[in-house]
């Protein structure tokens, strides 16, 4: 089984002092690239040194270092977002520069750190894989069907109704599909059977 992976349940920020030098980190939950680009230009201070920030998406991630080094600043944080098994996040680590130079493994450490230490103190959320159901039921079934679906933490999201009886899709974890369709399978008594729809 995979590692399981969390969001952030709201935005967060961490500040460090590191050799005179402020970092201040701001981390989001974000469901697209376009989320996490637009957050970036929101918390950016165009009057700041350096604004480096990371995002990961599932599949999708981006990373830039903002005229640090490249590798310095970009990569850790995206480093510390995946160190955490955090997937669906932002951050943004914004530096004003103190007047010490770093070097290239404090830097490392000043954006990855600072990144790690915001999302350590974010409140996380888990990611749940989810599945969508298409079935068929008669009138007679349909309120203990509903009910037997929410024990799963099965919610409906279309109900249509005509003559012989009503159609539904509905949205569950993943890792109730079987006992879902075992349950409809159970209250028609073999008569209606659930599809995926994904």
């Amino acid at each position: 089984m995979s590692e399981a992976l969390y969001t952030l349940a709201t935005a967060h920020q961490h500040s460090e002092d590191i050799k005179k030098s402020r970092f201040l980190a701001h981390a989001a939950p974000v469901q697209t690239s376009e989320q996490a680009l637009a957050f970036v230009r929101q918390v950016s201070d165009l009057a700041a040194t350096h604004n480096c920030w990371a995002y990961r998406i599932g599949q999708d991630y981006r990373f830039n270092d903002d005229g640090e080094p490249g590798g310095t600043a970009g990569r850790p944080i995206l480093q510390a977002i995946e160190g955490q098994s955090i997937d669906r996040a932002v951050v943004v680590v914004t530096r004003w520069y103190g007047g010490i130079k770093l070097g290239a493994g404090g830097l490392v450490r000043a954006y990855g750190g600072t990144a790690a230490e915001c999302l350590r103190l974010a409140e996380r959320v888990p990611i749940v894989a989810m599945a969508r159901l298409g079935l068929r039921c008669d009138f007679a079934e349909l309120a203990l069907l509903k009910a037997r679906l929410r024990e799963l933490e099965a919610e409906v999201t279309r109900e249509d109704f005509d003559a012989d009886g009503v159609e539904l899709d509905i949205r569950l974890p993943e890792s109730r599909v079987d006992e879902a369709q075992a349950r409809i399978t159970d209250i028609s008594r073999g008569r209606h059977n659930a599809r995926r729809l994904d």
